[in-house]
């Protein structure tokens, strides 16, 4: 349940750019001036809405075929990839709280440098995942 993929109706706006429905998500819609910015704002927009689903309890709809769509002579059917794992390291920022121990003369150094032991930790780690 790591990517989904859902269909997404592009229209080309007549000021411009393009707006963006979901045909399994009727709340969830969005536009963008470009076509690239359209299909970003379009995964920003269906993250926030699985998300929100998810967060109530409320099941996920099965994406709907392509070839079950009726598509509307002024638009064009995209599918469009979400990775919810992606998607919550980037905006799942809550805190957890650790214990950790070190040695006390590290401690009373560090506290002397006034360093912020979070954000050290917080830095070490996403250098080591990333390597």
């Amino acid at each position: 349940m790591n990517k989904l993929f859902y269909p997404a109706l592009f229209y080309t706006a007549e000021e411009g750019g393009f707006w963006i429905t979901f045909p399994d998500f009727p709340e969830c819609f969005t536009q963008g001036e470009t076509l690239e910015e359209a299909y970003d704002m379009a995964v920003s927009s269906l993250g926030l809405c699985i998300t929100d689903r998810l967060n109530e309890g409320t099941d996920l709809p099965k994406p709907s075929s392509p070839s079950d769509i009726i598509i509307d002579p002024d638009a064009v059917l995209l599918v469009v990839k979400f990775d919810l794992d992606e998607y919550r390291r980037k905006h799942n920022s809550k805190a957890v709280k650790k214990t950790l121990s070190i040695p006390e003369w590290l401690n009373e150094e560090a506290l002397a440098l006034n360093i912020n032991f979070s954000a050290v930790l917080q830095e070490a780690l996403i250098q080591k995942i990333h390597q």
